[in-house]
């Protein structure tokens, strides 16, 4: 019983340093591109918060792809999204643990502070537990409540492993070429009626997926 809890611990102190590291490892072999990076510019040059959303298949190497002053990021208090969180803070990110099906209310309440607070959030419409790239309203009830925008960012690599998991999550071969492309804005009207609010979680989910397949798409015929 005793060796299985060191076990554990091990794994849990030791894990976030194996993505810290592959994450930057990575970064530093693929040659990365950026379209409409003069989106998220503008906010961060005005300082102005915005809630960064993108699809959880994507998630690994976003951390890169920020280039605010601070950023607040939503994981799943679930042991895997703990070392995700972990693995965050080494960027100097703040991690708020919650979820659609566990501690949802607390971290919304924290979201809308930071935003509140000055910092941007980064969010993942589709998580924790899918459907793959469909968007939950939390998102956009977020929006509506703080008044910040909703950012969409979608990530593709030329060369990559497609994992067979829920989220067929994604991972770029080293000394590959990888994309962020940039959505543009979108707003939530704070008086938005529920009706309203669909529409604007469609147009994120339409969004998202069109950055996705653009950035799929990229590095065809290069």
């Amino acid at each position: 019983m005793l060796l299985k809890t060191l076990k554990k611990r091990f794994v849990s102190w030791l894990a976030p340093w194996l993505a810290y590291g592959a994450i930057r490892l990575l970064s530093q072999t693929i040659r990365v591109e950026e379209v409409h990076s003069e989106v998220p510019r503008s906010f961060w040059e005005k300082g102005i918060p915005f809630i960064g959303a993108f699809w959880h298949g994507r998630l690994l190497m976003m951390p890169i792809a920020y280039r605010g002053k601070r950023l607040s990021f939503l994981v799943s208090p679930h042991r895997d999204g703990q070392v995700v969180g972990k693995a965050l803070k080494r960027f100097g990110f703040n991690p708020i643990l919650g979820s659609t099906y566990r501690k949802g209310l607390s971290a919304f309440k924290k979201m809308a502070k930071a935003l509140e607070n000055g910092s941007d959030v980064g969010f993942v419409p589709d998580g924790p537990r899918g459907p793959r790239c469909c968007a939950q309203i939390g998102v956009i009830e977020l929006a509506k409540k703080t008044g910040r925008p909703i950012i969409p960012l979608s990530f593709s690599a030329s060369k990559k492993k497609i994992l067979n998991t829920w989220d067929q999550f994604l991972i770029p071969y080293p000394f590959s070429k990888g994309v962020f492309i940039w959505g543009e804005p979108i707003w939530v009207d704070p008086n938005a009626t529920r009706d309203r609010l669909e529409e604007r979680r469609i147009l994120l989910e339409m969004r998202l997926n069109e950055l996705t397949e653009k950035a799929d798409r990229y590095f065809e015929g290069r």
